[in-house]
């Protein structure tokens, strides 16, 4: 079947950037917060869902390289006081936009991630994590069940 790609930011610069990369593909990025700037279409028809969600606790951000603060904005970084706000909004979210068996994708740091295993339980997805040694990356993946959800 054919591929339909869409992707959001609630960042403009992101949203410039993201349209050069992904028009060569037919795909379309809109500009908002979270699942509020996706199309209604879409709801319960995504097969992957990928978030790249600030983790970084409130309290940390002002430890990280120079040249993560400098050049990201903040909003890109601060995940709230314990770093997961934005992955628990994404989790809690995303069965609603997930078809049967669509799958969601967030990285978080090893120390968070059974926080992060927990927030895609509750949110009613089967949770497994996975870890990429390539780029020492922690990823939560969560599957929405075949089983109606919110029916």
């Amino acid at each position: 079947g054919r591929v339909e790609l869409h992707a959001a930011d609630i960042d403009p610069a992101a949203v410039r950037c993201a349209r050069r990369n992904v028009a060569p593909y037919g795909g379309q990025v809109h500009a908002g917060d979270l699942f509020a700037a996706l199309p209604h279409a879409l709801r319960g028809r995504v097969d992957i869902l990928a978030a790249n969600v600030p983790y970084v606790p409130t309290g940390e951000v002002g430890l990280l390289p120079a040249e993560a603060r400098e050049h990201e904005p903040l909003v890109a970084l601060d995940g709230g006081t314990d770093g997961l706000d934005i992955l628990r909004e994404v989790a809690t979210g995303a069965p609603d936009w997930l078809a049967p068996g669509g799958c969601l994708l967030v990285e978080t740091s090893e120390r968070q991630l059974p926080s992060a295993v927990e927030a895609f339980t509750s949110a009613g997805l089967e949770t497994r994590s996975a870890y990429s040694e390539e780029s020492y990356a922690n990823v939560v993946i969560g599957v929405r069940g075949v089983e109606a959800v919110g029916a």
